[in-house]
């Protein structure tokens, strides 16, 4: 196999300028590709530098569930502080706590999408 990455991962999402607007102000995402298609709107965000991307996939495309999507693991240098600033934005967040890996905590998009927040230990491969 000569696999080197996962190119993007897909959340289905009812309103696509809802979640651009959850995952650029809030999550701080950068918007990758924003154009229209046959049979949509092909919408992708990814953290600044990120190798994979978020497709945020809207009515038509696909025929994917909004909120669907879950156990995606975002990593973090301090999981403490995101947690803090999602809340603060009025984003319900479960955690964080510590687990034998590091230190994470859970939240959902606003259609619903599970997503996870992660600070790795040091020597830490991945959750």
């Amino acid at each position: 196999m000569t696999i080197t990455h996962a190119s993007f991962v897909t959340l289905p999402v009812s309103d696509q300028d809802r979640a651009l607007a959850f995952y650029t102000d809030v999550l701080g995402f950068e918007v990758t590709a924003d154009r229209r298609m046959p049979p949509g709107r092909w919408l992708q965000v990814a953290p600044k530098g990120a190798q994979t991307v978020f497709t945020l996939s809207g009515p038509g495309m696909g025929g994917f569930e909004p909120g669907s999507a879950r156990g995606i693991m975002l990593v973090t240098t301090d999981v403490d502080a995101d947690c803090a600033k999602l809340a603060a934005a009025g984003v319900t967040v479960d955690g964080p706590s510590d687990v034998p890996w590091g230190r994470m905590a859970g939240f959902t998009d606003p259609d619903g999408n599970g997503l996870m927040l992660l600070t790795e230990n040091d020597g830490a491969e991945g959750a």
